[in-house]
């Protein structure tokens, strides 16, 4: 798990700094909101006593007033171990499908495996075309 903050610059059709948080830096997230176009929000797919915690994390991010008009890119990591859970089971379980009904931001998922790399040519499609034009 990450337990600090990592920063990292990639250049798509323009540069796009990317602030990695742990969970366990919830309580200064918000410090961070200021300037957040979008929202990567990884889950572990293979963690089922995680998820809740994770789900209210999720909650907690999709209801601060400066982050309503960011996109959000839900990731379930981990889909390359025997023990991950589908998404189908995912979102019933966090119930996804009514987070996306009263959230005010647009929300996309994908399923990764950030270990093989799994995913990630989606991932970094969703930035590029999320960070298309200056905001």
């Amino acid at each position: 798990p990450q337990v600090g903050t990592n920063l990292t610059d990639i250049v798509l059709q323009r540069k796009v700094t990317i602030r990695e948080l742990g969970g366990c830096m919830g309580p200064i997230w918000s410090s961070y909101f200021g300037n957040c176009h979008s929202l990567l929000f990884m889950m572990d797919a293979a963690n089922p006593t995680q998820l809740s915690a994770s789900c209210v994390q999720l909650l907690g991010l999709l209801s601060a007033e400066q982050l309503a008009e960011a996109s959000v890119l839900i990731l379930f990591n981990k889909i390359d171990l025997p023990c991950y859970m589908t998404v189908e089971e995912m979102k019933s379980l966090i119930r996804l499908p009514d987070i996306i009904a009263c959230a005010k931001q647009n929300i996309t998922i994908a399923e990764i495996s950030a270990q093989k790399g799994t995913g990630l040519s989606e991932v970094l499609r969703w930035l590029r075309d999320t960070h298309r034009t200056d905001r």
